[in-house]
Formats: structure tokens, C-alpha cells, sequence
């Protein structure tokens, strides 16, 4: 029998990217989505085929049809929605990153623990064909020797600072852009040669636009030592998305968020760019994974055990800028 699937938030995010997979993964239906404004929910069911919608999240839960739910609402509803979920022993697929802050994530984790039910996060890279190729690829190298890695993008062209864009409204997201991208980079790189350890941040807001850290720089180290360099300037002039992986037989360079190739270094051959397309729905093999695991025939990569860890590096790195992270900070 199939998983069938509830979606609570149907947003932007599930026209493409995670949405269809839910309908296109093996033995996965999509039954029900929820959104607060009612007009648009009925939109999305009716667009993409969907049986029934709610403006409701209780009502979507409390749906003998609904087998298990994906929560694509913004950060800042994830530990009220998400213990809903737990509470009605429903496993759980939980947009990135998990909560605004290690001890909602913890909050989170204690509930579906306790409700005996399973709690995965949205990194969905982890799952993704080129960066499993990567993986592969990154095991014929030796031991990793250092790593960087580089994201720039110039400022918005207009912020109207009486109506921000709920990414960088610590309330809503957890902090800035750094929450929404960097979190996805954070995980990627602590799943290829993690875990990985907050040496030193500095976390700064150059431009002004809003109150949230639009730049950040950063130094972690694996847990065999290797170095681990970033910088997330959403300020800068250009730019710019490059992983770089130095290991003891070669190097390979790929970027995290664009479709770009894989550049293969190895000391003793030649350079080689290998193209890995993402899929049309790039949630899609995760969701896979995910209902894999729930059927009893796989494993998922992204739990919510090895997703907190994103949000540790986070808080760290974000703990001076915000003059602590342990506590309702957005307040």
C-alpha cells in the first residue's frame, strides 16, 4: 500500500521542487494539502490533481487518509505544527532548516521520540544524484585535507523595510539568508566529510536592508582535523557558488546550489568535468528515500539526528551576532 502524503503549507516550494515528487516517487501518493488562505489551497489541489485540500492544519491531520506529512510552512511554524504532527504519530518530512534554534530542534526530536514516530529533514542534496556521485567520487581520493567554499550574491535591487520578505525576519525564519541557504551548504559539507565542529565565526550586517547578519565567515574542522573555510556574503558585487574538496590524491569542485558540472582533479590524471543534471523535482529522491525508509525496504540519509547538526554550526556561528542563541531570540 502506498504512503499517502498531507502537505501542510503548500507554497511556493511545492510548485516544483518537492510537490510532484510526492506524486511521481514509487508507492507515494499525494492525497491533501493545507494553507491558511483557503483560496489558494483549493488552487494548488486543483492544479496538481490533488484530491482534497484544507485551510486547516488540524483537519489535514485529523484525515484517516493522510498517512504521513511534509511541513513546508517557514521555520517559525515548525515547532507548533511539527508537534501536532508528533502528536498524532504521523511520520514527518520537515523543511529545512529543522527550527529556528538548536532547542526548538530539540523540542521537535524529543516529540516524535516519544510519539515513536520518525522525523526527517528536507536536506534534500543528500539525496540528490550528482552530489551522491560526488560522494563517490570523493571516497577514490583519500582522506579530505581541507575544504572551501564560497557563496556570494549581490543585495536586493528593493527592500521596502516596513514589508520584508519573511527570509530575513528572524521571527519567521531563525535569521537572515544565511538560515535559509546556508544551512543547505552547512549539511552538504558535514555529510561529505563530517561531522564537523565551529572553530571561529564572524557574522556581520554590511548593507543595512534589515536587521538580520547578511554576511558571514566561517572556520570549522572535521573530525579528522581537515580545515573547513566558507563565506556567505549576500552583499558582495558578483556571484559566486563553489565547493572545493581537497583530498590527499586530487581535488573535486562542484557548486552547491547551481546546476553546474563537477570538476574532477586527480593528482596523477587528467582534469575531467562531469555533468550530473538535477532532476525535473530535486526533492524527488529524497521523498524516495524517505518513504523507503518508512516501508521498512531503505534508509533515508537526512534524519532529524544528523540535521540538527546543521542548526548547531548555525547557532554557533551566529551566537555573538544575536548575543546568544539559546533562548527565544527573535523576540
Amino acid at each position: 500500500m502506498p504512503i499517502r502524503w498531507g502537505i501542510i503549507g503548500c507554497g511556493d516550494v511545492c510548485e516544483i521542487k518537492s510537490g510532484p515528487g510526492f506524486q511521481k516517487a514509487t508507492d507515494s501518493e499525494l492525497v491533501a494539502v493545507m494553507r491558511r488562505n483557503a483560496e489558494l489551497a483549493q488552487d494548488y489541489a486543483a492544479r496538481h490533481e490533488v484530491p482534497r485540500w484544507y485551510d486547516d492544519a488540524d483537519e489535514l491531520l485529523n484525515d484517516p487518509e493522510v498517512d504521513a506529512v511534509y511541513v513546508a510552512s517557514p521555520p517559525g511554524s515548525h515547532v507548533e505544527v511539527g508537534l501536532k504532527v508528533g502528536a498524532a504519530g504521523k511520520p514527518c518530512l520537515m523543511e529545512k532548516p529543522m527550527a529556528r534554534n538548536v532547542p526548538e530542534c530539540r523540542s521537535l526530536m524529543d516529540a516524535f521520540a516519544q510519539a515513536d514516530a520518525p522525523l526527517f529533514v528536507a536536506y534534500y542534496r543528500r539525496a540528490l544524484p550528482r552530489f551522491v556521485k560526488v560522494q563517490e567520487m570523493l571516497a577514490d581520493l583519500g582522506d579530505v585535507t581541507g575544504v572551501e567554499y564560497r557563496f556570494t550574491q549581490p543585495p536586493w535591487q528593493e527592500v521596502d523595510p516596513n514589508n520584508l520578505p519573511w527570509r530575513v525576519v528572524p521571527e519567521i525564519s531563525g535569521g537572515g539568508l544565511f538560515l535559509d541557504l546556508g544551512c543547505h551548504a552547512l549539511d552538504l559539507i558535514d555529510h561529505l566529510v563530517g561531522p564537523l565542529r565551529c572553530e571561529n565565526a564572524t557574522a556581520t550586517n554590511t548593507g543595512g536592508q534589515y536587521q538580520a547578519e547578511d554576511r558571514v565567515e566561517f572556520r570549522c574542522v572535521t573530525g579528522q582535523g581537515a580545515m573547513v573555510n566558507g563565506l556567505f556574503d549576500f552583499q558582495a558585487d558578483g556571484k559566486a557558488d563553489l565547493l572545493t574538496l581537497t583530498a590527499e590524491r586530487g581535488s573535486i569542485s562542484v557548486p552547491c546550489f547551481d546546476n553546474g558540472p563537477i570538476t574532477f582533479s586527480p593528482t596523477d590524471g587528467d582534469t575531467r568535468a562531469i555533468e550530473v543534471p538535477h532532476p525535473a523535482h530535486v526533492h524527488q529522491p529524497l521523498i524516495q528515500s524517505v518513504v523507503d525508509e518508512i516501508l521498512g525496504r531503505g534508509t533515508c540519509p537526512s534524519l532529524a539526528e544528523s540535521a540538527i547538526r546543521a542548526s548547531e554550526l548555525m547557532d554557533a556561528m551566529l551566537d555573538d551576532y544575536y548575543g546568544g542563541r539559546s533562548r527565544a531570540f527573535w523576540e
